[in-house]
């Protein structure tokens, strides 16, 4: 038989005669951080900056539309074939660089909002003659228009200079649009702006 030690009793346990406990197991992964749009709340955050940008594109172009830019719907023959019952015009209301001829233009006429063209600006000279519409003695030449430019016997006397700070208007539609030819020259700073679009909608 082996054999055996006798340990007194009190005596300090042998640093062999004691098992030591395994140490415990640790998991060597760290935590996953979540993404940014897993994190409470995120969705939330982004939405309401999704939604403060297009507030303010919406202010923006709210805002054009009044101060810098303006749209009519057309309902008047006198520009006829140019401008159609029904259509859409766009309008810019600054015009840095004064009105030319050929600009169509938005005036207001008893109430109604007209589309005109300008012909003649300050100094020009205008007549109507049987040959046509003549400015500072040269006949104007107009393709696009397809009707003769008659006076109007209850309307304004040719030979017309037109005064400083106005213009002469007409309509496309020449014989019968309300024009110049019966309310005289406009003051530029009246007319409410140059002509930059024409939208017109189309039947299926």
């Amino acid at each position: 038989m082996g054999e055996v030690t006798a340990v007194p009793a009190g005596a300090p346990a042998s640093p062999t005669s004691v098992a030591s406990p395994p140490p415990m197991a640790h998991d060597a992964t760290p935590a996953r951080a979540l993404p940014p749009q897993e994190r409470p709340g995120s969705l939330s955050k982004d939405l309401l900056h999704l939604g403060l940008k297009v507030a303010a594109i919406v202010t923006v172009f709210v805002l054009a539309f009044i101060f810098v830019f303006g749209i009519i719907r057309y309902h008047e023959p006198g520009m006829v074939p140019t401008v159609e019952d029904g259509d859409l015009v766009v309008y810019y209301r600054y015009a840095p660089g004064g009105y030319q001829a050929q600009d169509a233009v938005v005036v207001e006429h008893e109430g109604q909002s007209q589309v005109r063209r300008v012909v003649a600006a300050a100094g020009d000279t205008v007549d109507i003659t049987e040959d046509g519409l003549v400015v500072n003695g040269s006949l104007q030449q107009e393709p696009e228009i397809y009707q003769a430019t008659p006076r109007y016997s209850d309307g304004v006397g040719f030979p017309l200079t037109v005064p400083p700070g106005q213009v002469f208007l007409l309509g496309d539609a020449r014989d019968g649009a309300t024009d110049s030819r019966i309310y005289g020259c406009v003051d530029a700073d009246d007319l409410r702006g140059k002509v930059m679009m024409i939208i017109r909608g189309r039947g299926i």
